[in-house]
């Protein structure tokens, strides 16, 4: 039984809460106008529905993505261990997995040419066979690095990271002026592919690079060579059947065929990541999944 007093405690915490909740709200819609407001004028002269992308970037859970694009700018390929994944645990796994999705797996390999071990070597090395598709919100990733060709915007940032990161100012402009073309362009597919779908932008998370599902897909990606491979009537990349067939058709449109030779295959595989390390982990792996 409640007492008087717990009552009066309760009673004062869901006042503060709701006090608080305002607040944080006005906070967040504050500092999206500060960070998002040259974005949202550039994505409505760009063609979007100006209502839908005011009431999108009012969201409370829409902000600019500091840690993620701290991150992003410190990100080294050579320091990650692809390794890990041809451990006999990891290889058992990845062959359980080939037993589990055998059926999807075999009607991609006929429908596009692509083995079943390549498909799933990528899936496991992307996000461990789809248990691991990461937390961050792709809208707040792609719309924050967006923002980055404001130049208010892009000092207001460098204050932050030029205190993690070692370095200069100068390559700091010369990455944010890449990254921030590019993410823009995947900003617009993401909206374009949420709207399409009848999927609220906020509520897909993935890597702090914006990619996202069990493939790891950039959203032009999706647009392009996504794949509806359970027939439901949609592409969803968090669907094992809808992941293994958009990978294989990705691999197929970028020239993987039966009996691909592996100076061919290595080319291929270079276009699902620019890292020679993955691609010949990946090439490993497919081989002992084989075996």
């Amino acid at each position: 039984m409640l007492t008087h007093n717990r009552i009066m405690v309760l009673f004062c915490f869901f006042l503060l809460l709701g006090i608080c909740l305002p607040l944080h709200s006005d906070i967040c819609a504050k500092e999206n106008k500060t960070y998002f407001d040259s974005l949202q004028k550039k994505l409505i002269k760009d063609g979007f529905n100006s209502g839908r992308i005011k009431k999108i970037y009012e969201k409370p859970g829409v902000f600019f993505e500091k840690k993620g694009l701290s991150q992003f700018f410190a990100h080294n390929e050579s320091r990650l261990n692809y390794d890990q994944f041809l451990s006999n645990k990891s290889i058992k796994k990845g062959k359980k997995y080939i037993q589990k999705h055998l059926t999807e797996l075999n009607l991609a390999e006929k429908t596009y040419g692509v083995e079943k071990e390549i498909i799933t070597a990528i899936i496991l090395v992307e996000t461990r066979l789809g248990t691991f598709l990461g937390n961050t919100s792709i809208l707040n990733t792609l719309s924050s690095m967006s923002a980055l060709d404001d130049t208010n915007v892009r000092d207001m940032f460098w204050k932050e990271s030029s205190k993690k990161s070692k370095r200069s100012r100068k390559k700091y402009d010369k990455w944010a002026d890449r990254k921030s073309n590019w993410a823009y362009t995947e900003l617009k597919a993401f909206l374009t592919y949420t709207e399409r779908e009848k999927i609220d932008p906020l509520s897909i998370k993935g890597s702090y690079a914006g990619a996202l599902g069990i493939p790891q897909f950039m959203p032009s990606n999706i647009i392009r060579l996504g794949k509806d491979g359970n027939n439901s009537g949609n592409v969803d990349l968090f669907n094992h059947a809808d992941a293994i067939a958009s990978v294989a058709n990705y691999l197929k449109h970028y020239g993987w065929h039966p009996q691909i030779k592996e100076k061919k295959a290595y080319k291929v595989l270079y276009k699902y990541n620019h890292s020679k390390y993955y691609v010949n982990t990946l090439l490993k792996l497919s081989k002992k999944l084989k075996s």
